[in-house]
């Protein structure tokens, strides 16, 4: 009987190990006051090696691009585009038979945000993306996050 549990058991984390998911992707959230009035609201995403994650201008027909989205806020307005800050590759990639723009170990997205004087408010939203390697790609996801302002 005992080794049958301890059978079952093994058998259980075996599974279990196998079950999880690979998150070769980690994500840290901030803003930085630049002026009493304007913010930059950055999000950074690290890679593990040898995984990319695709930049949101990736054109059709390619994996997933990043997408960064903010909810409605009105004590906070977006100034422009997001920026992406880290160093681009592009490679014609022969699974999606397109170019491809895509980061490797760490790429920021930067979204300036404007708000009201002595306001303090959060910054929330999503975003979406998809990491490859070599090998394969994850299926996308998409993260939810909330940044104070303060």
């Amino acid at each position: 009987m005992k080794k049958l549990l301890f059978l079952l058991v093994g058998v259980w984390f075996g599974l279990a190990s196998i079950a999880q998911s690979k998150n070769p992707a980690s994500f840290t959230y901030e803003a930085v006051k630049k002026t009493a009035d304007t913010y930059e609201v950055i999000i950074t995403a690290n890679l593990d090696k040898p995984w990319h994650i695709y930049s949101q201008n990736t054109p059709k027909g390619g994996p997933v691009p990043t997408q960064i989205s903010f909810k409605l806020n009105p004590l906070a307005k977006p100034i422009g585009k997001v920026e992406e800050k880290g160093k681009l590759e592009k490679v014609f990639d022969n699974n999606f038979k397109v170019n491809v723009l895509y980061y490797s170990n760490k790429i920021q997205f930067v979204q300036k945000m404007k708000v009201r004087v002595g306001t303090k408010t959060n910054i929330s939203g999503t975003i979406e993306y998809m990491v490859c390697d070599d090998e394969m790609c994850l299926p996308p996801k998409k993260l939810p996050f909330d940044i104070k302002l303060i």
